[in-house]
């Protein structure tokens, strides 16, 4: 219903992605074909890898949480939110330096109520910036000294400095959507530093340069296009997720695509806690 947060996980050389609607976390042999789906119990944004175990830690509704992917064991780590009940984790990377970067929004699309947060190796985390619509699709240059983050609802992608303790300045408008290309959603870095950002209501994929210039477009057969990663062994292959949601009469609504991308994407780093 709600493909989202694509993950390449070179451990299990496999790609992973979640349903948030669904409630459920999929991983496929991107070779193979051969697919597999692991229910959960609430709304899920994203699962992202750890360095110190096999397992994950994941953006549930009810906040941060680890979760093994083979067992589908679950150990809560905390709810950022608790003040905000009508808010759920949205979207989430890690940074070069094992630290994750996990947005929130209003599960009803009524109030400007989400956040951008920082969950620390310790388990601690802090709420950075605040009032998004929907906060979504964070990436970094790949010198990690920007990170890149948006508000859905507004259309727009801003650009912040990125200190080496994870503290963020200069918030500034980085790029804003035109109303017809839809909806800014998520987004990756590929090796020479372009962002890759996917169109919710726009049908597809786009690649612009460091400075916000749009270089590439490639149309999907799907409206609601949700977010993309590079994958595969030399990080040269892109999958992209969508979304059934406002889009039940288009056959391939849902789907995960693969397109090729022309570049080499980053490596994924993995959660320090």
């Amino acid at each position: 219903m709600l493909g989202e947060g694509p993950l390449w996980d070179e451990a299990r050389q496999a790609l992973l992605w979640v349903d948030i609607v669904g409630r459920q976390v999929h991983a496929v042999d991107i070779d193979s074909g051969r697919h597999t789906a692991l229910p959960v119990p609430e709304p899920i944004g994203w699962v992202l890898p750890r360095a110190a175990a096999d397992d994950f830690v994941a953006g549930f509704r009810s906040g941060f949480a680890f979760l093994d992917i083979d067992s589908g064991a679950i150990r809560p780590i905390g709810n950022p939110e608790p003040e905000r009940p009508q808010n759920r984790l949205n979207d989430a990377k890690v940074d070069a330096a094992g630290r994750i970067w996990a947005g929130s929004k209003d599960d009803q699309d009524e109030q400007a109520s989400g956040a951008l947060y920082r969950l620390d190796a310790d388990l601690r985390w802090k709420r950075l910036d605040d009032g998004y619509g929907v906060a979504n699709g964070p990436t970094f240059c790949p010198e990690n000294k920007t990170l890149y983050h948006t508000d859905s609802a507004a259309r727009t992608i801003y650009a912040m400095d990125l200190a080496p303790d994870g503290s963020l300045s200069g918030k500034r408008v980085w790029l804003r959507f035109e109303d017809a290309w839809g909806y800014p959603d998520g987004m990756t870095t590929d090796a020479e530093g372009c962002i890759w950002i996917a169109h919710w209501g726009g049908g597809r994929i786009s690649r612009f340069s460091p400075g916000g210039k749009l270089l590439r477009s490639i149309a999907l057969p799907a409206t609601n296009i949700t977010s993309c990663t590079f994958a595969g062994p030399a990080l040269d292959r892109m999958f992209v997720t969508s979304s059934r949601i406002d889009a039940a009469e288009e056959p391939l609504a849902g789907c995960l695509f693969e397109i090729d991308p022309g570049v080499q994407g980053l490596p994924q780093p993995r959660f320090a806690g």
